[in-house]
């Protein structure tokens, strides 16, 4: 299965690379010779993306855009029928979009927006992507996750938000960040000998556009809070060193670079196991082998 000897030349696929977090590390990542692709909601914003990121990184490959909606089931299976054609290996797979939204609403399937696309879009697109990763160990997935997974259960009983969404969804962002963290230990168990690993982090709270799409208040909180924010390009470190790092510990949760331990809730094998086959259902694969 080889070693792990850094990023250089390795295809790497990033979500959410088109601000924030997701941008600092593409272009740190790029910066150390990742041969990139990016997801993008439009072609436009890739384009701005990939145009920065080549900006930090004139020696490096072309950085390639794929756009997809993730919150669209169909979008997630295009993109990864698009990412399956264009590239023979795959490296590196990194989930990192995530939003949150203040009002439950539903996406074209019928499921709840936040869940969808915080978990069921990086649970559907690693299923797909899984043996283009085994094919190419030494390979990883990294999952971004949250400290807000705190206090948070996996809603089994109410996984379309019907009967507690809260008021401003972030119980719900919750939720979805508890599901990263039991997707990345199940995960990571069935994916143990292949030379695939799976590990998860908390980038703390960082100072980017995130929240601003939940209306004034939410824009102006964010904004008062800046100051005490951390910078995208700090925030990122631990995604960047997940990927870059020689060893990790597998199916583990990170912060600054650390391994740490997640709540109680988090460390539940049973409801790890449990969410795995209701996502298999929720995105149409149930049956399917990991």
């Amino acid at each position: 299965m080889g070693d792990w000897t850094g990023v250089g030349g390795r295809r790497v696929l990033l979500t959410g690379a088109t601000n924030g977090i997701g941008l600092a590390a593409a272009r740190a990542l790029a910066a150390d010779g990742a041969r990139l692709a990016i997801v993008a909601r439009s072609e436009s914003r890739g384009a701005e993306a990939a145009a920065a990121i080549a900006a930090g990184a004139p020696d490096a490959d072309r950085v390639d855009v794929l756009v997809a909606d993730l919150a669209r089931q169909s979008d997630v299976r295009a993109l990864a029928e698009e990412a399956l054609g264009r590239y023979p290996r795959l490296d590196v797979l990194v989930n990192n979009a995530g939003a949150v939204f203040s009002r439950r609403e539903l996406t074209p399937e019928g499921h709840e927006r936040t869940w969808a696309v915080n978990h069921l879009a990086p649970f559907l697109l690693t299923n797909l992507l899984l043996e283009r990763l085994r094919e190419s160990a030494p390979a990883r997935v990294v999952t971004t996750a949250s400290d807000a997974h705190k206090g948070a259960t996996i809603p089994f009983a109410d996984f379309a938000g019907e009967r507690d969404y809260g008021r401003t969804g972030f119980h719900r962002y919750g939720e979805t960040k508890l599901a990263n963290i039991l997707f990345t230990a199940e995960l990571a168990r069935r994916l143990e000998g292949t030379g695939v690993t799976a590990t998860c982090f908390h980038p703390g709270v960082v100072a980017t556009g995130f929240n601003h799409n939940n209306g004034a208040v939410a824009r102006v909180a964010m904004t008062v809070m800046r100051p005490f924010l951390r910078r995208p390009e700090r925030g990122a470190d631990t995604l960047v060193w997940l990927v870059e790092t020689p060893e990790v510990v597998d199916g583990a949760y990170y912060v600054d670079r650390q391994v740490a331990t997640p709540s109680a809730a988090a460390r539940d094998d049973e409801a790890a196991r449990r969410l795995w086959e209701a996502s298999l259902a929720q995105v149409g694969l149930a049956g399917a082998a990991a």
